[in-house]
């Protein structure tokens, strides 16, 4: 009977390797290389990945090959702009550098915020005191 990726990883974790000596162990295993790349094989076949989006992306686990299989989906549907940026910062979060795009919209978004708050205090102030008109400048 064929081993499982797990049992194979199991077998070297009860010989006491752990971090990157399991790493290696794994990495040098043919037997647990040939599994997962018949894993990986019918996961992007399942999904419709192409190798090109697989080096793109990091796809370690199946819900990662299914959140830019749908990201793909509605990248071809008539989306709101909103919905497209929100499309395409999902796809970043696949990245290996995802925070980079992640820390640019919460600066935008916070941006956003106190450009509002700067201009709801002018309001306020323009409708609570009566300037004259003299000294008034803007």
């Amino acid at each position: 009977m064929a081993k499982t990726l797990q049992q194979i990883a199991d077998y070297y974790l009860s010989k006491g390797l752990e971090d990157e000596d399991l790493r290696k162990a794994l990495e040098n295993d043919i037997e647990y290389q040939n599994l997962l790349k018949e894993r990986k094989s019918r996961i992007r076949n399942k999904y419709g990945i192409t190798g090109e989006e697989e080096k793109e992306y990091l796809l370690p686990d199946e819900e990662d090959y299914e959140i830019l299989s749908i990201c793909k989906t509605l990248e071809n549907k008539n989306l709101s702009e909103t919905d497209s940026e929100l499309v395409e910062l999902i796809k970043t979060q696949l990245r290996e550098d995802w925070r980079g795009p992640l820390l640019d919209k919460l600066r935008q978004l916070l941006k956003k915020i106190f450009i509002i708050i700067i201009l709801n205090f002018w309001e306020f102030n323009l409708v609570t005191y009566n300037f004259p008109e003299e000294k008034f400048y803007i």
